[in-house]
């Protein structure tokens, strides 16, 4: 295995991972947890945005949104996604690569009963990536599902999370001149045991 120490050390590429994020919540001053996630249409075209991670379990990236956005259709037809973390504060990066699926529908609910009630009635009023006449069309619906819904709304059936399960992550650290320091974890299949690479920078 490829000889690493300070902050590349360890054996768990998920571990390193919180580790790296809970050194950048302490230092980057606006979402620390914020992805440039990309996915693909169905004419192979990339498309990329930014969302919140929102877990790293023991075996994937969690983030939740939309079903029926642009991404959560484009996940849906591809099953694949990738996505960067990068902090200006730390001057490091991760990159991901894999497999998405859907996480349980439990696990969706306890998040999304744990944001606040704008939010939840924000998932209830908009409809994800499609149309929207003027902000006031938009408001208008907030207050509609608001006298709906009141102040305990159940999640909506088109709205959960997302785990996307790792065949690659790349920890990549600035160095002097240019001489970046970068380590790729891969794996075939999600089931395999994980080669690590150093690479060049």
């Amino acid at each position: 295995m490829t000889k690493r120490s300070g902050i590349f050390s360890g054996d768990d590429p998920f571990r390193l991972a919180r580790q790296w994020l809970g050194e950048a919540e302490t230092l980057e001053v606006n979402d620390p947890n914020a992805i440039a996630l990309a996915t693909v249409d169905p004419d192979g075209m990339p498309n990329v945005r930014m969302v919140l991670l929102k877990e790293i379990e023991p075996e994937g990236f969690v983030f939740y949104t939309n079903y029926e956005s642009a991404k959560g259709q484009e996940l849906a037809s591809n099953g694949k996604a990738a996505f960067v973390m990068h902090w200006k504060s730390l001057r490091r990066q991760i990159r991901v690569r894999g497999l998405v699926e859907k996480v349980e529908p439990a696990q969706s609910d306890a998040y999304f009963n744990s944001r606040s009630l704008q939010s939840r009635l924000g998932a209830w009023a908009s409809h994800q990536s499609r149309p929207l006449t003027t902000r006031a069309a938009l408001m208008a619906e907030v207050a509609k599902v608001t006298a709906k819904y009141g102040t305990n709304p159940k999640r909506p059936p088109y709205w959960g999370g997302y785990r996307i399960a790792p065949t690659e992550i790349e920890f990549w650290a600035d160095g002097a001149f240019r001489l970046h320091d970068r380590f790729r974890w891969s794996r075939d299949t999600i089931k395999d045991s994980w080669s690590i690479q150093r690479l060049n920078p």
